[in-house]
């Protein structure tokens, strides 16, 4: 079995319009963006890179660190080095990755735990909380929800102010999806920017995964 998967190495966001999107998720998350090699773009908060927003039609992509580079299932994949978010990074801090939770008609837990040696637990019919144990007491890392509305790695940003966020999705041309509620995760809204890429926004989230977090 591999080594447990303690967090998530990288996210990139595959996006007809990288540019426009890149603008949205700064103007909206706060973050400061340097433009790439090859039209590619990387949004930071402070010092720490937030996620990477390239040109395509992928939307979401997790990269989990562990051991053995390889592709995985669902948009995502095992990358090797250091951990950037996760329940042993350092806490989220506004406007970066929070949470990130598969979206599935078809679950497949068994799949996830061998090929990234988590473990889990039902939270409910239809939500299972992945946890990792590779650093001692067992972590929550990850959700599975089981949903006929989407597939694919659904990403969480971290913001103080959920309401005011919001108000700014329309400033630059987005939409907010879902608007605020509370759900188990924490106070948690959904939007999405003039090209695509959706992500969830969670409020004041008291560490990764939010009210998963305790």
């Amino acid at each position: 079995m591999p080594v447990s998967s303690c967090g998530v190495r990288r996210l990139e966001l595959s996006v007809a319009e990288p540019e426009a999107s890149v603008d949205f998720l700064a103007g909206v998350l706060g973050w400061t963006v340097i433009a790439e090699p090859g039209g590619s773009f990387s949004g930071f908060v402070g010092d720490r890179l937030a996620a990477h927003v390239v040109a395509g039609d992928q939307g979401w992509r997790v990269f989990f660190g562990g051991d053995g580079a390889r592709e995985l299932r669902g948009n995502s994949s095992v990358d090797s080095g250091r951990v950037l978010h996760g329940p042993w990074a350092p806490a989220p801090r506004a406007g970066e990755p929070c949470w990130v939770e598969l979206m599935t008609g078809s679950p497949e837990d068994g799949y996830w735990l061998g090929e990234l040696g988590w473990e889990s637990r039902a939270e409910g019919d239809d939500f299972v909380v992945f946890t990792s144990s590779r650093h001692g007491d067992p972590r929550a890392v990850a959700g599975r929800l089981t949903t006929s509305r989407a597939e694919g790695w659904q990403v969480y940003f971290a913001v103080d102010d959920i309401a005011a966020v919001c108000a700014r999705v329309s400033e630059w041309d987005g939409r907010v999806l879902l608007e605020p509620t509370t759900v188990p995760t924490g106070v948690v809204a959904s939007i999405e920017g003039p090209h695509g890429g959706s992500c969830v926004l969670l409020e004041k989230p008291a560490g990764w995964g939010g009210n998963w977090a305790s």
